[in-house]
């Protein structure tokens, strides 16, 4: 066994910080889909 294993530093589950960064990225590449999508309908308007 590792050595590192034995003494581990963090003990959180990975599966939470994974699941945060996910909807993280999720929301913020939403919003430059929408903002894009915002942009191109109000551009196609004038």
């Amino acid at each position: 066994m590792n050595q590192f294993e034995k003494d581990v530093q963090c003990k959180r589950n990975d599966f939470n910080d994974a699941v945060v960064a996910f909807v993280a990225s999720f929301v913020f590449f939403t919003l430059i889909f929408l903002v894009a999508t915002i942009v191109d309908v109000a551009g196609s308007f004038s």
